[in-house]
């Protein structure tokens, strides 16, 4: 690898000209799916793809496929990349640092002249964020085959605009067919951690293992409205009875410890209030539930005791409370063979790495249950994400991208001369 001419400066810089698209004033991003912004980002990778020697497709959902042909037209393409849409505050790096890494591979490759065996393709998946349209990760969950093109196509965002619309109006509805990213023969994701174990050891990359299992709730509080100044005995407050259930929801997640040692994760991210009025207590609060944990056994746990302690406050508060499963993703391994190369890159180059799990849902762990994958981490300072203050530096993006070339060409194999 000595010879092919991967420029971390190069990186860098692309990095910082993909984040004028949909700059924030804090310095980040606000580059949701489907707008005018990732069109234009969109575009820009297109631009810089081709120039390096790439072909592109993009599929019924959108998701883009940029290929450097290889030697063997019977080997199938060895793919790597990850996503450009970001969160209403998000930062530059989450998903981007993964497309522009696997971009840059691209062209340092064909500045060298040098060609594989297997094809070369880069990915840009869409809606892998789910702010605008949810659930998360559409684009690989269509493409391998966890939704279907219909149910995704006619998701609709807050506003009521339908994702199949929207696709079609930036232009990016492709006519490729997804389902034939299910028939590549690996792929490999590079992306910042999320989380600070690798900047707290002092780790240059983190070898991800497998994926942490998640499951998403729906919980429905509906108790009855009364105006805030008659007496509160005999209240059926709907607020009231959330409140505790959440604050229960964090105990449980700390008390659901595996045997390893690992407690659970559990986060409340939104939160709905009817009627929403200062002076009423509210007969109906609708809020969103999102748990993890290493060991499937101990997640199921954590459901049980959530809807446990949910029953026993609905009989306290005297009201009805719902929990029903929104989304589930199991605990998946990564492919072995992948987690050697990207371990053996990493010692090659004499950076500090260590295994861990991803806690956090990728495009690679839809992938990973149709293809062999793996993912690299990039450290991140106070593993500050989903945030207009993300931050890495130069010579993490400039290792990671050098471990994902490393371990995406010893797959791919280089045609000898």
């Amino acid at each position: 690898m000595k010879n092919i001419p991967f420029s971390g400066p190069r990186l860098w810089d692309s990095l910082m000209e993909m984040a004028k698209i949909g700059a924030t004033a804090k310095g980040g991003n606000n580059r949701q799916t489907l707008t005018d912004l990732d069109s234009d980002s969109r575009h820009l990778l297109q631009r810089w793809a081709e120039a390096a020697g790439c072909t592109m497709a993009v599929d019924r959902v959108g998701n883009m496929m940029l290929t450097r042909p290889g030697r063997d037209p019977s080997r199938k393409p060895v793919a790597f990349g990850s996503h450009l849409d970001t969160q209403p505050t998000g930062g530059k790096f989450d998903g981007v640092l993964g497309v522009l890494a696997g971009l840059e591979l691209l062209r340092a490759v064909h500045e060298a002249g040098i060609e594989t065996e297997a094809p070369l393709m880069l990915i840009n998946w869409t809606n892998e964020e789910g702010a605008r349209f949810a659930p998360p990760m559409m684009g690989s969950g269509v493409a391998m085959g966890l939704f279907t093109e219909a149910e995704v196509l006619a998701k609709q965002d807050p506003e009521g605009l339908v994702f199949g619309d929207e696709l079609a109006r930036i232009g990016w509805q492709g006519d490729a067919d997804p389902a034939v990213l299910r028939d590549i023969e690996a792929y490999l994701e590079l992306h910042i951690e999320q989380g600070k174990l690798l900047e707290d050891a002092g780790k240059d990359v983190g070898v991800v293992t497998h994926a942490l299992a998640q499951t998403w709730y729906d919980v429905t509080v509906e108790g009855a409205e009364s105006h805030a100044g008659a007496p509160m005995a005999g209240r059926h407050d709907a607020m009231m009875a959330a409140a505790p259930l959440i604050a229960a929801i964090e105990e449980i997640a700390l008390e659901t410890v595996s045997h390893d040692g690992q407690p659970g994760r559990a986060t409340v991210g939104r939160l709905v209030v009817y009627p929403d009025s200062r002076n009423i207590s509210p007969s109906r609060i609708w809020f969103s539930v999102d748990t993890r944990h290493g060991d499937p056994a101990f997640l199921a746990r954590m459901g049980d005791s959530i809807r446990a302690r949910a029953a026993m406050i609905a009989i306290e508060r005297g009201v009805r409370i719902a929990v029903r499963e929104f989304w589930h993703a199991p605990y998946t391994q990564f492919a072995n063979p992948l987690i050697e190369r990207v371990r053996d890159a990493a010692e090659r180059m004499g950076l500090a790495h260590m295994d861990m799990p991803t806690g956090i849902g990728h495009d690679a762990v839809y992938v990973a249950r149709r293809v062999p994958t793996t993912m690299i981490f990039c450290p991140c300072h106070g593993g500050i994400s989903h945030n207009e203050a993300e931050s890495i530096t130069p010579a993490w993006a400039e290792a990671g991208m050098r471990v994902l070339a490393d371990a995406v060409l010893a797959t791919a194999g280089i045609a000898k001369a």
